[in-house]
């Protein structure tokens, strides 16, 4: 059988770490896919029971060199604590190299010494080596279990350039011409600059990943029963489906459940976004996690544990930010092979200024005239120099961060938004829609009839409408419940007796006076002229006549009603070219005339259920990229055909299911909000790897033809992946509405 379990993983530094973590974990027999987040630091994994058991992916992974955390998700607390260790070791670190740097400049600046040029030499080559051991020894760590367990990430490189530079000291008893002043301090800087990239990379992480830490948190941790006739607090994890909970004035519910006593307003915005409180009374369902504001309610819980609304949401928004996008492809691919290239590059380099100084210093000479700082122009000066750049500047890292940093940025400011993106791919694919179809009822309208108009024809249009109310009180029929809202305000006369036709009307005695109300045939074959009124703006209403004593006394006109905001949603998909399309199950003139007051110019009526899908296929077969939006069952197959299903959140659980982007609030002005969402994201996702690619592209030439210091290349490899990061942070200052 098929399962998913999302694995918590510490010690992954790098993208060749993930890389290396996911690789293993998808060649497991009955892995069918695996994916692993940097960013966040998780695996999420799809497998089949039957053949493996949930313990080889933490032995699999162990023997890489990580570890598996026993909470999938890092909460907030841990993960502060891991950004203070990462802070604590960058302080300590830059001590040292200050240290460092009081013996470094003066020979770099004027050649002059602070006890003794030897003395002063072997002092950095002692300090840095205690930055190497103290502060950095998980670097160290990092990189003997990589090449153990067979593989190299970016630690490799990063231990390599520093013991290549702190090795210069000792190598320069045994090579004349190699002046140890030049290298002794570097391996402190190199740490320095690694760590404090760290640090800042940990911050802007952090900030990235806090949408699924507020989902988490937003849960109540205790339940409020009667046990004994007394009320007691119990962990919310042993609450049961059928339980009987209170919740009080200023706490949370709970857990997902159906009030069973008392009403109150409830703060539902953490899982609507709606910033209005809702009204709940008896009979309606309340979510856990929601605020109760004022009153007290009595409920029955109907979902416990994964089941509930905030358990989904938490798995969806996880399940988009371990997803993939398209583009992210080639970058997986770059990332997979780097640390190996850039070994060899480094091996390369060393071997050409060793060889052809002269040539490389031509080369480096038409790149460019200005060099940051003073470098060995010739001999193995230059060529560790060189290579020791090139090891530290190749950074993965910033491409590994580019998409998944995005993505989870993204996909909360969705969440906080009400609109749960299911995939990467879907946010891909958003941005390219040319045709979204709207199934018409719940989606575009309200769902259910409303009273629209009525055309009196003797008696007062009040005392007409209490009539119909009176007589419509007994019966639980849509138009029933329309007509009655409609006279919500009025007095009733007293009913005395009532029958119902099904499908045609009903009949009954209110004040001694025999009533009827229903279609005009249900009239014309109880003996009553009825004679239409022809409207043609309410073609697409649905009529019923009240008839007293035989004589017709009004026509009263039902309609499902727009939604307020769906003639402004149909203009900014306009303005963005994409096409509305309607499709309905209703007659094609009353669809039409819907269609009219929308603005839609693309009219499906007449469609059956089964059909929907078939309609969105002929749209695809055309050449379309085709968005879906529905709220029913029968519309679950047409969103699952659909390149990009939107669910309304007020919808059956079936369509949301196969919907690719789930709307929390039955408001189809979120829809444009979305696409923005996929535009600002894939546009930031574009930036990142343009930037992550442009960096490398430029950085390791310079730093192999010995332009670039390799104190300069460390700054610049951890200022590139906190670059990425903090670019995708900034994604929360966009405005989608």
């Amino acid at each position: 059988m098929q399962q998913k379990i999302n694995l918590g993983i510490d010690g992954m530094h790098c993208a060749s770490c993930s890389a290396r973590v996911e690789n293993a974990l998808s060649k497991l027999p009955g892995v069918s896919s695996a994916h692993v987040n940097l960013a966040l630091e998780e695996a999420f994994i799809d497998y089949d029971d039957k053949k493996l058991r949930p313990e080889v992916f933490g032995q699999t992974i162990a023997k890489l060199g990580f570890q598996v955390r026993e909470e999938g998700y890092q909460d907030e607390n841990e993960q502060l604590k891991q950004m203070e260790l990462a802070r604590k070791r960058m302080l300590v670190s830059w001590v040292i190299t200050l240290a460092v740097l009081i013996f470094m400049l003066p020979h770099m600046v004027f050649k002059a010494a602070i006890i003794g040029h030897k003395a002063d030499a072997w002092l950095m080559f002692g300090l840095s080596l205690i930055a190497m051991l103290f502060p950095a020894r998980a670097v160290y760590v990092s990189a003997f279990k990589s090449v153990r367990s067979g593989g190299a990430n970016m630690d490799v490189l990063i231990a390599m350039g520093t013991l290549a530079s702190l090795l210069v000291a000792p190598l320069s008893l045994m090579v004349k011409g190699l002046s140890p002043h030049d290298f002794a301090g570097i391996a402190a800087m190199i740490i320095s600059f690694h760590l404090s990239g760290r640090y800042l990379e940990a911050k802007a992480k952090g900030r990235a990943s806090e949408a699924i830490r507020k989902l988490l948190n937003l849960g109540a941790k205790t339940a409020l029963i009667r046990l004994d006739g007394k009320e007691t607090e119990i962990p919310v994890r042993k609450l049961q489906i059928g339980d009987i909970f209170l919740v009080k004035p200023g706490t949370k519910v709970p857990t997902d459940g159906v009030v069973i006593k008392g009403s109150s307003s409830l703060d539902e915005s953490m899982a609507t976004g709606e910033s209005l409180p809702a009204n709940r009374k008896e009979g309606d369902r309340v979510l856990g996690a929601t605020l109760n504001l004022d009153g007290y309610l009595e409920v029955k819980a109907t979902q416990v544990g994964a089941d509930t609304f905030l358990a989904q949401v938490i798995r969806l928004v996880s399940e988009a930010q371990h997803s993939k996008v398209p583009i992210q492809l080639l970058a997986d691919r770059i990332t997979s092979i780097f640390v190996p290239v850039v070994l060899v590059l480094a091996f390369s380099v060393f071997t050409a200024w060793m060889l052809f100084p002269q040539l490389m210093n031509a080369a480096a000479s038409l790149i460019s005239s200005l060099i940051p700082l003073r470098l060995p122009s010739t001999g193995l000066s230059a060529a560790l120099f060189a290579s020791i750049a090139t090891l530290v500047i190749a950074c993965p890292c910033a491409l590994g961060l580019a998409t998944p940093t995005a993505l989870m940025v993204g996909s909360g400011i969705g969440a906080q938004r009400g609109i749960l993106i299911r995939n990467g791919e879907a946010l891909q694919r958003m941005k390219d829609l040319k045709v979204i179809v709207f199934d018409k009822t719940g989606t575009l309208t309200q769902g259910k009839p409303e009273l629209i108009h009525i055309e009196n024809l003797s008696g007062t249009e009040q005392e007409n409408l209490a009539w119909a109310a009176a007589l419509e009180e007994a019966s639980e029929h849509p138009l029933a419940l329309a007509v009655r809202a409609a006279a919500q305000n009025l007095k009733l006369p007293e009913r005395e007796s009532f029958s119902a036709l099904p499908g045609q009307g009903l009949s009954g005695v209110i004040e001694a006076k025999n009533c009827l109300i229903g279609s005009p045939r249900f009239l014309a074959e109880n003996g009553i002229r009825a004679d239409l009124p022809a409207k043609t703006d309410l073609q697409h209403a649905t009529v019923v006549g009240l008839a007293v004593e035989g004589e017709l006394r009004a026509w009263f006109y039902l309609a499902d009603t727009l939604k307020p905001e769906a003639i402004e949603v149909v203009k900014m998909l306009k303005a963005k070219g994409i096409e509305p399309y309607m499709l309905s199950g209703d007659r094609r003139i009353s669809a039409e005339t819907i269609a009219a007051r929308l603005g839609i110019n693309k009219v499906l009526a007449e469609v059956m259920p089964a059909d929907k899908a078939k309609m969105v296929k002929q749209l695809q077969d055309s050449g379309l990229v085709v968005g879906m939006v529905g709220d029913g069952i029968n519309d679950a197959p047409a969103l699952k055909q659909a390149d990009i299903g939107f669910a309304m959140g007020l919808g059956t659980d079936i369509a949301i299911e196969a919907a690719d982007i789930t709307l929390l609030r039955s408001e189809i002005s979120l829809i444009p909000q979305a696409i923005n969402l996929s535009e600002k994201t894939f546009s930031k996702i574009k930036q990142n790897l343009f930037w992550a690619f442009f960096y490398n592209l430029i950085a390791i030439p310079l730093a192999a033809f010995g332009i670039l210091h390799p104190v300069i290349a460390e700054i610049a490899m951890a200022g590139s992946s906190v670059t990425v990061v903090t670019n995708a942070n900034l994604l929360k200052k966009s405005k989608l509405a």
